[in-house]
């Protein structure tokens, strides 16, 4: 008897200690897991513009002034690296602003199409990074929020149902024409003030932003106030909203009934 209760004793005493070291491995993966996922609102991205002030800086390309990006650089910086895989780590459910959201996708927007170049620099294009039935835009671009996204994904199911215009002139796809890469990252405390500024410099710019022909009463636009100009119509027009970053007297002519628009050809050459 003595002998059978001490092997009960034996038996319980090893169950209790398997339950508790099952539980002490569950509680380890769950506090993990939690220290893996980084909430958006804590995701400051401080390293990627500490990367756009290394690798970025104002040059002429295929004769057009722009930030060009240094590339080969940024292909050879870990930093780069780390930033790609920490946007994985992120919870999507725990942004909590519409600027903080705008903030976290248009500067994962611009990571991710610098990435596209990256991984298959040199390259003379983004596009050189797809195909004719598979655009770079439609392929996978990397993860984040622990889902594999596109850049046709960020742009056209998250940006532009956010109702904000001006994200046309923040997010960067790697080419000469596009918008230049600003030379910050942006912040939800400036955002606002960034996209005006972002807006007002695209337009400065004569061989790709905007471009005024007084003696044939015609104004030159991006091609991008073309493909995206539904995005404006909650605001007045691409004509209407663009008036409030030019000039007065360029404000006044463009907004003739009598005023024609062409559009610039678009340089698809990588930004840098």
């Amino acid at each position: 008897m003595f002998k059978e209760g001490v092997e009960d004793m034996l038996i319980n005493a090893n169950f209790t200690a398997g339950i508790i070291k099952k539980a002490e491995i569950l509680i380890i993966s769950l506090v993990l897991i939690l220290m893996s996922v980084v909430p958006i609102a804590a995701f400051d991205f401080s390293d990627w513009d500490a990367l756009i002030k290394k690798h970025v800086s104002p040059k002429k390309v295929d004769g057009v002034m722009i930030n060009a990006v240094n590339y080969k650089n940024l292909k050879n910086d870990g930093n780069f690296k780390k930033l790609i895989s920490r946007l994985n780590s992120v919870r999507e459910n725990s942004l909590k602003t519409h600027e903080k959201k705008l903030v976290f996708w248009i500067n994962t927007y611009n990571i991710l199409s610098a990435k596209m170049v990256v991984d298959r620099f040199p390259i003379k294009s983004i596009k050189d990074a797809g195909s004719f039935f598979s655009p770079v835009w439609e392929k996978p671009a990397g993860r984040v929020a622990g889902k594999e996204r596109t850049l046709n994904e960020i742009e056209h199911e998250i940006l532009r149902k956010m109702n904000e215009p001006r994200i046309h002139v923040a997010i960067v796809c790697a080419s000469v024409s596009c918008p230049d890469l600003r030379l910050e990252a942006f912040t939800a405390d400036k955002l606002n003030e960034q996209l005006n500024d972002q807006m007002k410099r695209f337009l400065q710019s004569s061989e790709k932003g905007m471009r005024m022909d007084k003696k044939k009463n015609r104004v030159y636009l991006s091609s991008i106030f073309k493909w995206f100009k539904d995005d404006f119509e909650s605001r007045g027009g691409v004509l209407k909203v663009i008036s409030n970053y030019v000039s007065p007297e360029v404000a006044k002519e463009m907004m003739s009934p009598s005023i024609d628009v062409s559009y610039l050809d678009y340089n698809w050459g990588v930004n840098g």
